[in-house]
């Protein structure tokens, strides 16, 4: 027998399934939330229905706010089982399902007149964001706010009726400063180095173009505290769907597969008040950039270490890449003498023992992971997750050779076939312009690295372009097994 999810059917799941341990009529909304994806769904939501289930904080609740086309669809899956979300963790040995329930409402994706009253209330204390690391509005190159692009031009110029979650942001807080309101804290949950000066830059760079006053303030008084967050969720398809059915019973629209293991390390800087999600796993401190930047280039780095030569192999699963004695090794001297030199460990944490745990979640089969998925933007992902890492070693006079080789793996996959000859579909917003680049680069690999906005620094090193250039040739000529077996021998 299955059961359709809803608040009303919640008494009719299985007992081993947890359901939410609180009324959740009595829930009112103090969060509002841009990006209700998986991720979100899977880490923050999930703290925060262990907060309520401790009887904490039911003023918390979370609303959330679309801008994209793809929104109202979760949208409309989430409304109709009364936004509850069943979250599935899989372990190698192990597989537990949950209900959980913080979300109330679900703004619909254009309904600007409602997002911007629910902002400028006194209770809504949080906005926070998981917009990706493409949706911050900054140059891969410089990691600035571009405030010449055309989104947000064109909210500047209609502040009144904005269709980015920043121009609501920017609209909401000066209506809470007109009104004499204090402002919420923006907190963002991306995977971006920096992410609370990422989203000031963005939030106060926009309002510059609107009200250079209003931006002045937005500096003085409003919080954007740096996170770390951490928890491998991969996308849900037909197959998540049918595995929910036929092994727990649920019939869920939208369910969230994901791995046991999360993390949420936080800055402390919540004027307006802030759950207390302390009691519930995540970590406070004043400063999160350590941690950060371990996972930024460990974790994050790793995925995209092994993603393009898997994709060129014609792997499908993170699991079976992680098989792949080759891969593994890969990315083990990679991140061993490569990556570790230039991560400063967090306070009382061993960066070798870290290096193993990131591998053996790689390595979890039953999260089903996907290889197209780490390999989507590779252009926002490259100059955020690797390229840093090949500043930092050329600076300290380290050698770039492996680094340079996962960058060479990513034009080869740009070019858009894999090594047995299958069309790799376009995956990244500017696939066109980087599959010409990879193209050329076949016979120039200046090509590719001409492409500044995302090398920047890097594509000026004569040691770096060298590397990259012996490694994209080597591919080309010899294959990624015999390139990745060259580099792991010294010999690349």
């Amino acid at each position: 027998m299955s059961v359709k999810l809803s608040n009303a059917a919640l008494t009719d799941l299985n007992r081993e399934i947890a359901i939410p341990k609180y009324d959740r009529s009595g829930l009112s909304a103090g969060i509002v939330h841009f990006g209700v994806g998986n991720f979100h769904r899977a880490h923050q939501a999930v703290y925060l229905d262990d907060l309520f289930g401790a009887g904490r904080d039911h003023d918390y609740a979370i609303v959330g706010a679309g801008v994209r086309d793809a929104d109202a669809v979760v949208r409309e899956k989430l409304k109709a089982q009364d936004w509850l979300t069943t979250i599935v963790e899989q372990e190698a040995t192990s597989s537990k399902a949950r209900v959980i329930g913080p979300h109330i409402d679900f703004i619909q994706p254009g309904d600007v007149a409602t997002t911007l009253n629910i902002l400028a209330r006194p209770q809504t204390r949080i906005v926070s964001l998981t917009i990706t690391e493409g949706g911050y509005y900054i140059s891969p190159a410089t990691q600035e706010f571009d405030s010449a692009h055309a989104d947000i031009l064109s909210d500047a110029r209609h502040i009144d009726a904005p269709k980015t979650a920043f121009g609501l942001i920017v609209a909401g807080l000066a209506r809470r400063r007109a009104a004499g309101v204090a402002p919420f804290t923006v907190m963002s949950c991306d995977n971006i180095p920096g992410n609370g000066h990422v989203s000031e830059n963005a939030v106060a760079g926009l309002a510059e173009l609107v009200d250079p006053e209003l931006a002045r303030w937005i500096r003085a008084n409003v919080a954007f505290p740096n996170a770390m967050v951490d928890r491998i969720t991969p996308a849900t398809s037909d197959r998540e769907r049918a595995t929910l059915l036929n092994k727990y019973g649920i019939e869920d629209n939208w369910p969230v597969f994901c791995e046991q293991f999360r993390q949420w390390v936080l800055e402390d800087k919540f004027p307006a008040g802030r759950p207390a999600l302390e009691t519930v796993g995540v970590t406070f401190t004043s400063n999160v950039a350590p941690y950060e930047l371990m996972k930024i280039r460990i974790l994050n780095g790793g995925h995209a270490a092994i993603a393009y030569p898997a994709a060129l192999l014609d792997i499908h699963f993170v699991h079976e890449a992680m098989a792949d004695s080759e891969i593994a090794a890969f990315l083990e001297h990679l991140t061993e003498h490569e990556i570790l030199p230039v991560v400063p460990p967090p306070p009382g944490v061993d960066l070798r023992a870290y290096k193993s745990l990131i591998a053996r979640r790689f390595a979890n089969p039953k999260v089903e992971d996907t290889i197209p998925r780490l390999c989507f933007d590779g252009s926002n992902r490259q100059p955020k997750f690797i390229l840093p890492s090949v500043v930092d070693r050329l600076k300290s006079g380290g050698d770039v050779k492996g680094l340079a080789l996962v960058s060479a793996l990513w034009c080869r996959y740009c070019a858009g076939a894999t090594e047995g000859g299958k069309e790799i579909a376009p995956n990244d917003p500017s696939w066109d312009r980087l599959k010409a680049a990879a193209t050329q680069a076949r016979t120039n690999p200046l090509a590719f690295l001409d492409m500044k906005d995302i090398f920047g620094e890097a594509a000026r090193s004569p040691d770096y372009v060298a590397a990259f250039s012996r490694a994209l040739k080597g591919l080309w000529a010899r294959g990624v097994r015999t390139t990745l077996a060259d580099y792991l021998a010294g010999r690349l």
